[in-house]
């Protein structure tokens, strides 16, 4: 078997992954798959962190858009992905994964507050940590806290999970002509106005050579496979 490309990896998952048939909630069996996937890559001796959005339950931007407060709409995003992160825990633990959620907001009945200290040591041990909370702020994306983690745990790329096999020039969900870009640079995506992740997220990848590979996790094996090297969805790289 090829030898993996990284030793510690940030998967960033979107928060819908989760959700059911309606498109809201939290599916068990979509739990279980992913909690697959990621036993996928950790039995090949990766190192993980994690992080998972919260639209399947609720998005504090157009909360705020149909007037609620921005502040207010952001915390409830915050809390919910607590509620992810912890139904991920559970399918995880529930395939021998040994996992812990830290929380940037204190909720110490079912999270670890979140220390970089002590992140790391659990990495150390070989445990999936999962990271909740956001970065404990309004105004901030899970985006952008996927690439904050990513940053201060010494992880060598950010793997973003979504519905979408990668990055292109328009939506492909409205253009059949839309082109897939098989690497892009950091530059182009901020010039462009590319929906990857937020500029924020964005700025701070490029500011400190952090790779970016998009790529659709609801393709059982498509994780493992680029890890292993295969040429999956879009890098995102300076």
């Amino acid at each position: 078997m090829a030898e993996p490309l990284y030793r510690r990896v940030l998967l960033k998952l979107s928060g819908e992954i989760l959700a059911g048939k309606d498109g809201f909630g939290i599916d068990p069996e979509k739990a279980s798959y992913l909690a697959n996937e990621v036993k996928s890559i950790q039995q090949l001796g990766i190192s993980i962190g994690l992080i998972i959005g919260a639209g399947n339950i609720f998005r504090g931007m157009q909360a705020a858009n149909k007037g609620m407060d921005r502040v207010t709409g952001d915390y409830l995003g915050m809390l919910a992905t607590i509620m992810n992160a912890i139904s991920l825990q559970d399918a995880l633990e529930n395939v021998g994964c040994e996992t812990r959620t830290l929380s940037a907001i204190n909720v110490s009945q079912i999270a670890e507050p979140y220390i970089r200290r002590r992140a790391i040591r659990h990495l150390e041990k070989g445990r999936i940590v999962i990271v909740a909370g956001g970065t404990g702020n309004p105004f901030f994306t899970t985006d952008s806290a996927a690439a904050l983690r990513a940053t201060e745990l010494g992880a060598e790329i950010v793997l973003k999970g979504t519905k979408v096999d990668g990055i292109y020039d328009k939506d492909p969900m409205i253009h059949e002509d839309a082109i897939k870009y098989e690497t892009i640079t950091f530059q182009k995506v901020l010039q462009d106005n590319l929906r990857v992740m937020d500029l924020t997220a964005i700025t701070l990848c490029k500011e400190n050579n952090l790779p970016i590979r998009v790529f659709n996790i609801s393709r059982r094996g498509d994780l493992k496979a680029l890890i292993l090297g295969s040429k999956i969805g879009t890098l995102v790289t300076e």
